[in-house]
Parts: C-alpha cells; structure tokens; sequence
C-alpha cells in the first residue's frame, strides 16, 4: 500500500473584491474623522471653533462636532467660572487654612501714596470671560495685559489719596474707584473681560514703619475717644442749661406781666379814688381813714382809747389783763 507523503496544509487564496476594499477605507476613514471631529463642551465653557486661523463660530456645552485634520482648531474658554490674579501675594494651596508663598512681591505692593506715605498695598481682581472670541483674538497675551492694566490703575488711585484713606479711612472707597477704573480701561481694549470685584486683602505701613504707625493711629484713637466724650458731656449740659436758662427767661417774663399788671391795677384804682375824692372830699376822707384804722387796730393786741384833751397820761399795767378791750 503506498502512502502519500504529508506535504503540510493546503494554502487558501482569498479574494476580496474593489468595493469591498473601498467600503473598508470609507468606514475607516469616517470612523477617524468622528472620532477626532467629535468633542464635548462641559457647562461652564464654551468652544471657539477657528477654521484655517480665522473665527468660525462658538459651541455651546454639550457635544459637538468639528473638521479634523487641522482644519478647524478648537479653544476650550471657561466663560462661567470667576477667576483671579493676586497682588503683593501668591496663595499655593487654597482651603480652611489657606497657604501663602513666603517670597516677597515688593515690586507689586509697594506704593506711594498722594501726601507721599509709602503704603504695603496687597489686593485681589476677580473677573470672569464675558467675550470667548475678544478675549482671544483682540488683545496679545490677555492675562499679562489685565495684571499691568490692574497694577497702573490701583498705583493711581492710591497715589491721589493719603496714607490715612489708603489703611484705614477710605478702603472700600477706593476699590470701587479701581474695579470701576479697570473695567473702562478694560472697555477700550475690547479684551471681553468683565470685572467682578476689587477686594483689598491687606493694606499696611511698611514693615519698617509699622511700629511707629501702629502708636500714631492709636494715639489718634485715643484723641477721638476724647473728642467724642466731649461731644458727649457737651450734649448732656448745653441742652440742659439753655432749658434753665429759658425757664428762667419766662419766669423773669412772667413776672414782668404780672408786675406791669398789678401796678396798672393799682395805677387805675387809685385814679378811680381820686376822681371820687375830687367829687365828694369829705365824705372819701372819712371812709379811707375809716378804712385805714380798720385794717391797722385789726392787727393790734390791744387798743387804747385817749381824750385828745388830756394833759398828761398816767399809764395803768396789768388793769384788765385779758379782759375786753
């Protein structure tokens, strides 16, 4: 019996056709162009589509899709979020207890102010990107712009204002007038940013200086305490003198009537006698006299009843003690 040698397995020609081979390069060239045309904008941004370098359009969030190949470029913008630059300061880590970088930032915080004090001003932008498409195109490098825009104008207003504003008297003042500065400036520009607010961190004298600054201002505390006690002693007694002093005005008034009246009164009484005198002289004479005696002998003890012809007059003591008169 012979065996046919084993010569291996038999090889299996397989042909594919053209279109299968055009739909294969199709399917994979879509499957490429969507998997790096697609691409999802979370909420609080929004996409800038450029196409060959020039603006196309803005995507909202959500998915979207875009020519790859470098056709068009995407720029992912975050539109909703606040963002901040520091001044005089830099925070590394953020929380309960935030962490501060210990490096100085003089050059930035250092400022003269307008009665030529020197003032340790550390202060925080915050701001959000209200124009995606001016915020890239209009301005170069947008962020290094906002930080010479925002260090310009706070050294301005700090310079037309004293030391005294500047720490203590005026802060709130004066970073309303740089939020409002910065946001014109900002305006002009077309950078597409919108400030948010302007909070001044920490405002003091230089570290050399604060000693001595610290004792001014108390001494300062301390003057407006005594001024305002003053003011206080002075409110208490002032209203209450000018109420005696006005009290005892009327009375003085009062009694000046009552005076003016009285004498009047008996100005016209005694006219009014004297007219009745004029008219019957004896008859008035008999009754004021009358009237006299009536009121002198009703104040006496006792009365004693003498002849006008007796010589002499020989006084009796003790005769009719407590009997009538």
């Amino acid at each position: 019996m012979n065996e046919t040698p084993n010569s291996g397995p038999v090889p299996v020609k397989l042909k594919i056709s053209g279109k299968k081979i055009l739909l294969i390069l199709v399917a994979v060239v879509v499957l490429i162009l969507f998997s790096t045309g697609l691409y999802v904008i979370n909420p609080e941004e929004v996409g800038v589509i450029q196409r060959f370098g020039k603006y196309l359009k803005t995507s909202q969030p959500g998915l979207n899709f875009k020519i790859p190949f470098g056709v068009d470029k995407l720029t992912k913008v975050e539109v909703r979020r606040v963002l901040k630059e520091e001044f005089g300061f830099r925070t590394i880590a953020a929380g309960v207890k935030s962490k501060f970088s210990q490096k100085e930032y003089d050059n930035e915080s250092i400022m003269l102010t307008g009665d030529l004090n020197i003032a340790d001003v550390e202060w925080i932008i915050q701001y959000r990107i209200k124009d995606p498409q001016k915020y890239l195109f209009n301005v170069r490098n947008v962020r290094e712009t906002l930080r010479d825009v925002t260090e310009s104008t706070a050294r301005q207003i700090v310079g037309d204002r004293s030391v005294d504003e500047v720490i203590v008297l005026s802060r709130k003042d004066i970073a309303y007038e740089i939020e409002t500065l910065i946001q014109d400036i900002l305006q002009k520009y077309n950078t597409g940013i919108e400030v948010v607010k302007i909070n001044l961190q920490n405002v003091n004298p230089p570290q050399p200086v604060q000693k001595a600054f610290n004792d001014v201002n108390s001494a300062k505390q301390e003057e407006e305490k005594i001024v305002n006690q003053a003011l206080q002693k002075y409110n208490q007694i002032i209203p209450e003198a000018r109420g005696k002093a006005k009290r005892t005005i009327e009375e003085a008034e009062g009694y000046a009537v009552n005076r003016i009246n009285r004498a009047e009164g008996d100005a016209n009484r005694f006219n009014s006698v004297w007219k009745e005198y004029n008219k019957a002289k004896t008859v008035t004479k008999s009754r004021l006299y009358i009237e006299s005696m009536e009121k002198v002998l009703n104040k006496t003890d006792k009365v004693y009843i003498i002849d006008e012809k007796v010589k002499s007059f020989l006084p009796l003591l003790n005769i009719n003690q407590g009997g009538e008169k």
